[in-house]
Formats: structure tokens, sequence, C-alpha cells
């Protein structure tokens, strides 16, 4: 395994243009061009987790705050965002370095943690102990509840205990995809 410091935490706000730059590449080469404005303006506005290597930027993770509605309660949700790997450093744990700083943040600031997981990063979050949220899905767009059951079975959480599985997660609105 190559050398890799252990992964950093930073605020957008406390990032360089050029560090967002780099992040953005990472993630749009990740994401084989499948990674939009809307994935982006998602990615930004919360802390960070970087993996840096001899190379630059290895890893990347975010979490930002989304707000849930579950059973009448309003819940400050730390939203996992951007997680990837550069191409060459795959499948040697950095994901994990990112996740476990991101875990960090959400542990001490937030109620819950969740994010929707692609088929190649289902294994890693299930690994760290996430769980496929069993309920129903939906955000509160501008015009009411807007059901999500394309995200049943890809959403995960953490820190499940209390929750009511038989009432909805209903998340806020944002452009682009809901979750």
């Amino acid at each position: 395994m190559k050398h890799t410091r252990p992964a950093r935490t930073v605020h957008t706000a406390d990032l360089v243009p050029a560090a967002l730059d780099e992040i953005r590449a990472l993630l749009d080469a990740a994401f084989d061009g499948d990674f939009g404005e809307d994935d982006w303006d998602h990615t930004v506005g919360g802390m960070h987790a970087l993996v840096h290597d001899e190379h630059g930027l290895a890893a990347h993770g975010s979490v930002v705050q989304r707000r849930v509605l579950h059973a009448g309660r309003s819940l400050r949700v730390g939203y996992v965002e951007g997680v990837a790997v550069r191409a060459d450093r795959r499948r040697e744990g950095l994901g994990g370095l990112v996740m476990e700083a991101l875990e960090g943040v959400i542990d001490r600031a937030y109620v819950l943690g969740a994010l929707s997981a692609s088929d190649d990063g289902a294994a890693l979050y299930a690994a760290r102990g996430w769980a496929v949220w069993p309920g129903r899905l939906a955000a509160l767009g501008p015009d009411g509840v807007v059901p999500l059951p394309d995200e049943e079975g890809s959403t995960y959480v953490r820190a499940v205990g209390g929750l009511d599985a038989s009432q909805a997660l209903l998340f806020d609105w944002r452009g682009g995809d809901l979750l």
C-alpha cells in the first residue's frame, strides 16, 4: 500500500478555490462524467474529508446538513455526499478513511446520518454498519409530499435507534436528485 496521510476534515468555507477545483475534478473522473452542477451543489457547504497522497487528492467525501421530518419531528441529519476515490487508489481502504472521518462528524453533530449509495459504494457502507432504511422515503416539495420509491433499498442510515420504520423519512427539497 502506498503511503497515505489520515483523512483531514475541513469546512467548505476554509477550502481555497484550487482545493475545490481538485475535489470537483476527482468527482467528475470518479463518476465518469455523471456528476453535474446539482451534484456539486449538494457536495459543498459542509464538512469535507480529504485524503492526500504524493500525487494529490486521493479520496474525498463530505457531509452536509439536511432536515428530515419523521413521525412529527424535524431531525438534523448529516447527509453524506461526493464520496470518491481516485481510480489508481481504489480498494486500498481510502473510502473507509473518508467514511471514518465523516462518521465522526455525524456522530458528534447530528441526530442521524443518511446517504444514497451507488451499487459500487453499497458494500463499503454496509460493512461500516450503515443500514438500508427499511421504510418509505419522500421529499417535501413545493406542492407537497413527493414519494421516492426509486430511492428505497439504496438509502442508508446511521444510528436508527428510536426511529419508526412504519413512518416515512421526509427529506427537505433541493434541486437535482432529491436523495
